[in-house]
C-alpha cells in the first residue's frame, strides 16, 4: 500500500527528462497514439493508485492503463505473489498444442462467470483484436454466414479483421483500405449523438425502436438477407468511441431480433470487462446472454498479455482451423485465475463509488456551459465537450486543454471519441481520492475555460 496521499508537481510539465525521451520517442518508435501535446507523460513506475514520472512528479491516475491496471499498479501483491511461484514452474508451454491445467482451470472459471446458461468454451490469445479476431472466425465457421454488422462508434482493434468492424474514427482506416469485405455499420443508440436527433435520455424506447427498425429495414431489407448475416457485434459501453453508455433495453430488444433470424451476437467486454461497470461483465447490466464474449485489458492483471474468446459450444471448429503461439499461455492463466478472484472480491465497493461520480459530474454539467454530456456506470464514465449545447459542435480544442491542464495539476487523463475525456481510475481507488481527482478535474475546466 503507497504512503502517498496527494499529487506532487516539482518540475514543470513536461519536465526536461520527459522532453528528453519523447523527442528520442519520435526518433525511435514507431507512430502510435502518443500526444506528445496534451498527454506529455514518460511513466517511470507506479504505487497504487499512483504514477510517477521519470522527472519525479506524482500523478493520481484516473487511467488504469487504459483499464489495464484495474488493480493498481504496478502489480497487485497477491498476484505478484502468484507470479513469482509460477515462474519456478512453468510459464511458456505451447497452450495451443500440448495441455496444461493452468488455462484449464481459467476457461473453466470464465465459463462458470460468464452470462449464458449454454455450453460455452473458450479460446485463450494475446490481446483485444485477436480475441475478436478469433470471434469473427468462429462466428463464420459455425455458422457458415459470411456478412457481420457493426456500430458506427465501436472500436474493436486495429488487424485487418477487426479493423473492418471498428468504426470510431476515419484515422484507423486511412489508407488501409480494402480492409475485411462483408461488414455493415449501423447507428449505435447514443442517447446525445443520433441520426434521428432524439433525446435518449427523455426518450429510451423510441430511441432504441429506431436503431432495431434500421438495421430490421434498411439494412435486411435493402443491403442483405439477414439470413446472410453472421453475427453483430457491439461493447455493452463504447470505450474508444467515446465511453457512450445505451438505453437500458436496447440489447434486450437487439438480442430478440437476432434470435428471430439465428445472428450470433459478440459481445466486446475487451474495455468494459472485469469489473469496470460494477459487473464482472458489462453486459450484465443490460440482461442479455452473448454467443460469443470477447476480453482482454483487465484480464491480465496489469502483468500480463493476454486475450479470450468465450463461445458457445456448438461453435468449435475442426482443429487447425484456428490456432496461436502464445494463448493458454500457462503464467498468464494463473495470474487471470486470481485477477478474477481479486475482482469479484471488489464488486460491491465498485457499484457504491458509481454514485460519486453521477453526482459530481452532473454538477459539472449543470455549471459549465461547455460540458455538453456526461455518462457512466460503476468506474467507467465519460464526459463530453461542446462549442454549444443546441448545435452539439464538438469542442476538441477544449477538451484538450482540460487534458494538460488536468496533468500539470497532477491529475492522469485519457481522452475518447472526438471530444470526450474518459474517467477509469483503478477500481482500488478509495471515495476520498475519487473526490480530489474529481476536484481536480473541476479546477483544470475552470482554467481551461478562461
Amino acid at each position: 500500500m503507497s504512503n502517498i496521499q496527494a499529487p506532487k508537481i516539482i518540475t514543470e510539465i513536461p519536465g526536461p527528462k520527459n522532453k528528453e525521451i519523447i523527442k528520442e520517442f519520435s526518433r525511435y518508435i514507431a507512430t502510435s497514439t502518443h500526444d506528445p501535446e496534451n498527454l506529455p507523460l514518460v511513466i517511470e513506475r507506479g504505487e497504487d493508485i499512483w504514477l510517477i514520472d521519470i522527472d519525479g512528479n506524482i500523478y493520481l491516475d484516473f487511467t488504469s492503463g487504459v483499464s489495464v491496471n484495474n488493480l493498481g499498479w504496478p502489480t497487485h501483491p497477491e498476484i505478484k505473489d502468484i507470479v513469482v511461484k509460477q515462474l519456478d514452474l512453468l510459464a511458456h508451454a505451447a497452450g495451443t498444442d500440448f495441455y496444461n491445467r493452468y488455462q484449464l482451470e481459467l476457461a473453466k472459471k470464465l465459463v462458470s462467470v460468464s452470462p449464458g446458461s449454454f455450453s460455452k468454451k473458450v479460446f485463450f490469445s494475446n490481446s483485444g483484436t485477436e480475441a475478436n479476431e478469433a470471434a469473427i472466425k468462429l462466428s463464420r465457421y459455425g455458422t457458415g454466414r459470411k456478412y457481420f454488422i457493426s456500430f458506427i462508434g465501436g472500436f474493436h482493434g486495429r488487424t485487418m479483421g477487426s479493423l473492418s468492424l471498428t468504426g470510431s474514427k476515419p484515422v484507423h482506416k486511412k489508407r488501409f483500405f480494402p480492409t475485411m469485405p462483408g461488414v455493415i455499420h449501423v447507428p449505435y443508440p447514443n442517447p446525445y449523438r443520433n441520426p434521428w436527433g432524439i433525446d435518449g435520455y427523455e426518450y429510451p424506447e423510441e430511441l432504441i425502436s429506431r436503431v432495431i427498425d434500421y438495421i430490421e429495414y434498411w439494412v435486411f431489407q435493402h443491403l442483405v438477407p439477414p439470413e446472410e448475416v453472421a453475427a453483430v457485434i457491439a461493447e455493452p459501453i463504447q470505450g474508444e468511441g467515446g465511453y457512450v453508455v445505451p438505453p437500458k433495453n436496447f440489447f434486450v430488444e437487439l438480442k430478440k431480433l437476432l434470435d428471430r433470424y439465428g445472428i450470433l451476437f459478440i459481445d466486446d467486454e475487451v474495455q468494459m470487462g472485469m469489473g469496470r461497470t460494477g459487473r464482472l461483465f458489462g453486459i450484465e447490466n443490460f440482461n442479455a446472454a452473448p454467443d460469443i464474449i470477447t476480453l482482454a485489458k483487465a484480464l491480465g492483471g496489469g502483468v500480463m498479455p493476454i486475450g479470450a474468446t468465450i463461445f458457445r459450444s456448438d461453435l468449435d471448429p475442426e482443429p487447425g482451423a484456428h490456432s496461436n503461439t502464445f494463448g493458454g499461455h500457462a503464467l498468464a492463466s494463473v495470474v487471470a485465475l486470481k485477477t478474477i478472484e481479486l475482482i469479484e472480491k471488489l464488486l460491491p465497493s465498485i457499484r457504491s463509488k458509481e454514485d460519486i461520480f453521477a453526482k459530481r459530474l452532473n454538477e459539472l454539467k449543470e455549471y459549465y456551459e461547455p460540458v455538453g454530456d456526461v455518462r457512466g456506470m460503476g468506474m467507467a464514465w465519460g464526459i463530453e465537450f461542446v462549442k454549444n449545447r443546441k448545435t452539439k459542435d464538438h469542442d476538441i480544442d477544449l477538451r484538450n486543454r482540460v487534458l494538460l491542464n488536468a496533468l500539470k495539476r497532477g491529475l492522469v487523463l485519457l481522452g475518447s471519441g472526438k471530444s470526450s475525456i474518459r474517467l477509469i481510475p483503478p477500481l482500488i481507488t478509495p471515495p476520498d481520492k475519487i473526490e480530489l481527482g474529481l476536484d481536480i478535474l473541476e479546477e483544470s475546466i475552470k482554467v481551461s475555460l478562461r
